[in-house]
């Protein structure tokens, strides 16, 4: 499938979705603590996504089971709320959501701190943050995909991180999924090159120890194979003539 350029009013309509999916994530920030359950923060992210007027994207999404992936530790992504896993201080949780807002997707993620973390964790949560940024640094008109990859890997890898290889960013639109896929890492190739219109998530997933994962038994949650944390951070970007416009972040939340 080719990669769509949106149209000024399907731009509008992610604008919305973005700005709904990141009231969703910063008021999900607010309840995790130690003794809560990851199920309980599923169940309050598909409220506030359903009150918002919105649909989760994730819910039943190729079988997923539940509204928000809630990945704690070594656990990459897609982890599978449960009422039996509770949140513990000093533990490091990723929040992977998405909105759909009439007919459109958004699709964003956060990694918090629990309480009192490690220093490596401090610092792997905000590396991986900073190397999102560095990434879209390169995300205007006239470049190519793979500068956003490999500005994301040089920043990452720069601290001693790992980013990981099986898993990538996508073009999102109508679908959770679009063309094209954004590596994390910079591949063979340039990649197509950046036009405005463009929406894309970017996606950074980094591992504190090596870049190889598992699959669990339960087919969905990724974890890291040296039992290393790992932390996720995503927003919905668009490309513009100028600058690329994050959707997925309110102004007041921008900051690096």
């Amino acid at each position: 499938m080719a990669i769509t350029i949106k149209s000024e009013r399907e731009i509008s309509l992610m604008r919305e979705a973005g700005k709904i999916l990141a009231d969703v994530h910063n008021k999900l920030a607010e309840i995790i603590a130690p003794g809560i359950t990851t199920l309980d923060i599923d169940r309050k992210g598909e409220e506030l996504i359903r009150k918002a007027g919105c649909v989760p994207s994730f819910l039943n999404y190729e079988g997923y089971p539940a509204s928000i992936c809630v990945s704690v530790n070594d656990e990459v992504v897609h982890g599978i709320p449960t009422d039996s896993r509770k949140i513990e201080e000093g533990d490091i949780v990723s929040l992977d959501a998405g909105v759909i807002y009439e007919g459109y997707h958004s699709d964003a993620a956060r990694t918090h701190g629990v309480g009192k973390i490690s220093k490596e964790a401090e610092q792997l949560i905000a590396v991986t943050k900073q190397s999102f940024f560095e990434g879209i640094k390169m995300a205007v008109p006239g470049n190519h995909l793979h500068d956003i990859s490999a500005a994301i890997q040089k920043y990452a890898e720069s601290y001693g991180f790992s980013i990981v290889r099986d898993l990538v960013g996508h073009g999102i639109g109508t679908k959770l999924h679009e063309e094209p896929q954004i590596p994390n890492f910079k591949p063979v190739g340039r990649g197509p090159k950046l036009r405005p219109g463009m929406t894309l998530a970017v996606e950074p997933m980094v591992n504190a120890g090596d870049w190889k994962i598992w699959i669990l038994e339960d087919d969905w949650t990724v974890v890291t194979r040296d039992g290393s944390n790992s932390a996720h951070y995503e927003n919905t970007i668009l490309i513009t003539e100028g600058e690329p416009e994050i959707l997925s972040l309110n102004e007041t939340d921008i900051s690096v």
